[in-house]
């Protein structure tokens, strides 16, 4: 019965409003050449819902090798908060409309952060997908 109790218990504090499931959500990073492609890129991630939140960072610069050279580029970063569920279809997404041949798309989950801002993303990649006049409103 000590077991089933403490089940139980756990099964509370997880329905809790202010408890948070680490790995539930998750921060994904691209990187784009110019800001029109990021745009471009936010506004279809946000209207898709597949992500509740992406910040346009810029001054970046990106030192990588590519085809046997070093290379050297002002980038931007985007950094998108959105589920953990929602990973692979925002990578696809990305991969899809990035004009890079190799998109870079990488994902950490999130341990622990701000409990509101946390539900705001669920509750927020959780809606239907936009409507056109919706997307209308968000692009202007």
């Amino acid at each position: 019965m000590p077991f089933l109790t403490g089940l139980i218990r756990a099964g509370i504090r997880t329905m809790s409003s202010n408890t948070y499931v680490p790995g539930t959500h998750s921060m994904a990073f691209v990187t784009v050449p110019n800001i029109d492609v990021a745009k471009k890129l936010a506004h279809g991630i946000i209207q898709n819902r597949l992500a509740a939140c992406v910040n346009i960072i810029p001054g970046l610069t990106s030192v990588y090798e590519w085809k046997g050279k070093v290379e050297e580029d002002s980038e931007l970063l985007m950094m998108i908060k959105t589920a953990t569920d929602k990973v692979p279809d925002l990578s696809k997404f990305v991969r899809e409309n990035h004009p890079y041949e190799c998109a870079e798309v990488i994902s950490s989950k999130i341990d622990d952060g701000n409990p509101p801002y946390l539900k705001w993303i669920g509750e927020t990649v959780s809606k239907p997908v936009l409507s056109l006049e919706d997307k209308d409103k968000i692009d202007s």
